[in-house]
């Protein structure tokens, strides 16, 4: 067992997202580089959201402080994943795409900010130390499990 908390966990990888995001926004029509870093994103996005919902919005539904927190956020995932989804159907040069994607880097960053300026800080009240290293060996395992399928 490691000395890594799930919150250290999950705020390494979304500062991976909003690495990954801001990069996306930048590229330029129908190129390489746009579709390596979607690519790229949204496999992270995917395995993140998963991950993250078996090992820590599961336990935080649990309980009664942070079971509204965690719905809501998990919803936001299912938000994000519609954006993603919109921008693997629509034309990469199109106007639509860009503006898709900056709605998509809009709501991420704050669905990240969010968690971690408010779920957080709820979740640390209601879990035990343990937990903490629990949940973020169980999350690693398997968000790196999923990146391994995906590589």
């Amino acid at each position: 067992m490691s000395d890594t908390t799930v919150f250290e966990a999950l705020r390494a990888d979304h500062e991976t997202q909003r690495d990954l995001v801001a990069r996306l926004i930048e590229t330029q029509g129908d190129s390489d580089d746009r579709a390596e870093l979607f690519d790229r994103l949204r496999t992270e996005l995917a395995a993140h959201a998963d991950a993250e919902e078996r090992f820590f919005y599961i336990p935080m539904m649990e309980f009664d402080l942070t079971q509204e927190k965690a719905r809501h956020s998990v919803a936001e995932h299912h938000e994000l994943d519609e954006l993603v989804e919109e921008l693997q159907e629509t034309d990469p040069s199109s106007p639509h795409w860009i503006a898709t994607a900056k709605k998509l880097e809009h709501d991420l960053v704050h669905h990240l900010d969010e968690e971690e300026q408010e779920v957080f800080q709820m979740a640390g009240k209601v879990l035990t130390e343990t937990q903490k290293t629990e949940l973020a060996d169980s999350y690693n395992g398997e968000i790196n499990r999923q990146r391994g399928q995906h590589a």
